[in-house]
């Protein structure tokens, strides 16, 4: 693909940000996963949060591409030759996809690093979305909303070299709340979005949610790899159907503003996620769990957990009661900490200005 772009950032200040998730259902995500289990109506809930991860592109000298982003070193190759195994392999397979030479790419996440809402998706998609302004201002077509989330979706596989989800591209692309139904259809995969919470919605939800970061950072292929090893081999297969069914039960009630019921639903998906990896929670989330199981609320981590963040849900007056006694908890541990985080009911969004 020839590099259009470069000659547009030198005349262009083009930014982008994309909002980070909570979720519940993550791994139904899986084609390994979501096509077995059709009959059972496989689903994925998330909740855009206003910690937002903005990508701003400059010019830089020489053939390479720069990436720096807070909480790693900084680092530069030819795209074409860089190694995407790297930590920043992901935006380098980005850069290699458009060609890219001579750009210097920024990210700033709002949200801790390896926290488990979806960051290195989220900035593949904030980072796709700056490179199709681009390619729009230069007078070329440029990607739909959903074709962004599928093509950041395929280049992160691609670079990982395994199985990825795509409920973390949705929620940064598309923001608000939601349900992804993942549906096959006789043209073939078609994700359903169920949309729960709109812009006037957002405070209300506010109110009914706690997000926390308990200091330390996730490493979600492990849980998700053992996860699919043991539903390859044919293990917990019962127990994926009854998550699904707990994602169902969580979508319905939430819809319906039965927030003792949605509590309820998550915490048994969450059970259900313990006895296959118990060592999903490590001690300080587990604490947090129980915290908010005796106010009354739900608590899950997010993502594949295995460290990063655990959220919890329910009534006002049960978040309420919860604050305290998990603000408690977090207070012993360094870095961790309860997170600013409302819901955000916008997802990608885009600016480009002359320089």
């Amino acid at each position: 693909m020839e590099d259009k772009i470069t000659p547009i950032v030198s005349a262009y200040q083009v930014r982008a940000s994309a909002p980070c998730r909570v979720d519940m259902g993550g791994t139904l995500d899986l084609a390994a996963f979501y096509l077995p289990l059709q009959a059972n109506g496989p689903s994925t809930f998330n909740l855009a949060l206003d910690l937002r991860t903005t990508v701003t592109l400059a010019p830089h000298p020489g053939p390479g591409v720069r990436i720096t982003s807070r909480g790693f070193e900084a680092a530069e190759f030819i795209p074409a030759e860089a190694p995407f195994d790297h930590p920043m392999g992901l935006f380098f397979a980005v850069a290699a996809h458009y060609g890219l030479q001579g750009l210097g790419i920024h990210i700033e996440s709002a949200s801790p690093p390896r926290s488990a809402l979806g960051g290195s998706s989220v900035a593949a998609v904030a980072l796709i979305g700056a490179l199709e302004r681009c390619r729009r201002l230069a007078g070329e077509a440029s990607l739909a909303l959903d074709r962004i989330v599928r093509r950041a979706h395929i280049l992160e596989e691609s670079a990982a070299g395994r199985p990825c989800g795509m409920q973390d591209q949705l929620a940064a692309a598309f923001g608000g709340a939601n349900t992804w139904h993942w549906e096959i259809r006789d043209d073939g995969l078609s994700v359903r979005r169920q949309a729960l919470a709109g812009q006037d919605a957002a405070s209300e939800m506010a109110a009914h949610i706690l997000v926390a970061y308990a200091g330390r950072p996730h490493a979600s292929h492990d849980v998700n790899g053992r996860w699919l090893e043991r539903f390859r081999s044919g293990r917990d297969r019962a127990r994926w159907r009854r998550i699904a069914g707990c994602v169902q039960e969580f979508t319905r009630t939430l819809a319906q503003g039965d927030w003792p019921q949605a509590a309820r639903a998550m915490n048994t998906e969450t059970d259900l996620r313990l006895e296959m990896t118990p060592d999903v929670l490590d001690p300080l989330g587990a604490a947090l769990v129980e915290a908010a199981r005796d106010a009354g609320c739900g608590g899950r981590f997010t993502g594949a957990g295995g460290g990063g963040c655990i959220w919890a849900i329910g009534s006002r007056d049960a978040i309420g009661r919860l604050r305290g006694p998990w603000s408690t908890l977090l207070a012993s541990h360094p870095e961790a900490a309860l997170l600013n985080a409302p819901p955000a009911a916008e997802g990608l969004q885009v600016e480009s200005h002359p320089r």
